[in-house]
């Protein structure tokens, strides 16, 4: 078998030309197919696409040019090389040929050894094309295949971002003497911010902020687990409560409960991510909250009088270094008093001149949050910042608790 090139066409209205031309071509070993007229060339070319065209241009009806052109309008797998046989040999009427779709010309009378070197020069063009045409259709193959597999890639983060946002099922907690709001807004299918509450007893609740480093699956399934250490559903689960000596159910203080989870990710969890937390017990009758920072960003305390305070001794997050300590700390809140627990995807957002919101900036915006239910006030807080960040959405995860104290009278 040779080559790309194996079966060629030869046109010509001269029948001595074509035996002339064919004798030559045949004992080069090349199929070859003869048509008198560019009319007859077509009807062939239309059954069984030739590899080469050998045509003259200077034909009754349809000319050579003519012809190349309803040739090149063929619908056609495979390139096919086309060579117009002329005595013209001016620049402008050789342009007009490339113009019609030609590829080469061979002057008349033919040279035989001319005619080889033209085709072989056909042939390196056609194996080209033809191996670029193969690597095309590999590629277009692998590119379907990446569509698959981005699809079901893409269906199963939808269905992965329904499971995370299932891991926080109350959004709004009616405590009595508190209330409770939440908020997570992956900024992809999934992320690692992850908020929630637990109940310690009638007195007492666990209020929990938590920002896995990096973004996306392996985060997601980090605050999966973490999910389970602080689970409101599987007491005999949750790190962060434990078994009175009389049988009820106390607390561990909450630097005690970091201290624990940073132990448990170093010794148990095989993996390169870390998270920051912020972990509060409210005490629902007094007011009293005990807190712990893990490298979370400062609480924000909203006083019932406008008054804004964002204190913390801040802290290692958890993941990082074996053996560290977290620092107490604790503050008091009066009816109508909120505490509010954000992700640094809020206070690191950044507007379109790249510049972040930053504390004093989180600051002016809570201030728009006055005079809202705790669910309402959330909701403001989220269009605020995506009119701060002009639109076009967040860069991170963004998540907080909004925890209202209204008092034991109430």
């Amino acid at each position: 078998m040779r080559g790309a090139i194996q079966r060629i066409l030869l046109v010509d209205d001269s029948r001595l030309q074509r035996r002339i031309l064919s004798a030559s071509l045949k004992s080069d070993g090349y199929e070859v197919i003869e048509a008198a007229s560019g009319e007859e060339a077509l009807e062939l070319c239309e059954e069984t696409p030739p590899d080469l065209v050998l045509s003259d241009w200077i034909m009754p009806g349809m000319d050579g040019i003519e012809f190349c052109q309803a040739f090149r309008a063929l619908e056609q797998e495979k390139y096919g090389y086309f060579i117009l046989l002329t005595s013209k040999s001016e620049k402008a009427e050789v342009a007009k040929g490339l113009e019609g779709g030609a590829d080469d010309f061979l002057i008349k009378p033919v040279n035989a050894h001319e005619l080889r070197a033209r085709i072989g020069a056909g042939e390196r063009i056609v194996r080209m094309q033809r191996e670029l045409t193969q690597k095309n259709s590999m590629i277009s193959d692998t590119l379907d295949e990446l569509q698959r597999v981005y699809d079901s890639l893409d269906h199963d983060l939808k269905e992965a971002k329904k499971l995370q946002q299932s891991l926080v099922r109350d959004r709004f907690k009616d405590f009595g003497t508190g209330a409770a709001a939440l908020i997570l807004q992956s900024s992809g299918h999934v992320g690692g911010d992850l908020v929630g509450h637990f109940g310690i007893s009638d007195s007492r609740v666990g209020l929990y902020s938590i920002d896995v480093s990096g973004h996306g699956i392996s985060s997601a399934l980090m605050t999966a687990r973490l999910a389970g250490f602080l689970s409101s559903n599987s007491p005999e689960q949750n790190v962060a409560l434990k078994t009175l000596p009389d049988g009820r159910q106390g607390y561990h203080p909450p630097a005690e409960v970091i201290r624990r989870l940073n132990q448990i990710i170093l010794d148990e969890m095989e993996t390169e991510h870390y998270f920051t937390m912020l972990l509060a017990v409210v005490n629902l009758q007094t007011g009293h909250v005990e807190m712990a920072q893990a490298g979370h960003p400062h609480p924000l305390i909203l006083r019932a009088n406008g008054q804004v305070e964002q204190n913390g001794p801040g802290g290692l997050p958890v993941g990082l270094i074996d053996g560290a300590t977290f620092t107490p700390f604790s503050i008091e809140m009066s009816p109508g008093d909120r505490l509010l627990i954000l992700s640094d995807g809020v206070t690191e957002c950044p507007n379109q001149d790249g510049d972040m919101l930053g504390e004093e900036g989180l600051e002016d915006l809570v201030g728009q949050m006055v005079n809202r239910d705790v669910t309402g006030a959330l909701n403001v807080l989220i269009e605020e910042l995506e009119r701060f960040a002009g639109g076009i959405g967040f860069p991170d995860d963004v998540s907080g608790i909004l925890f209202e104290f209204r008092g034991p009278w109430l």
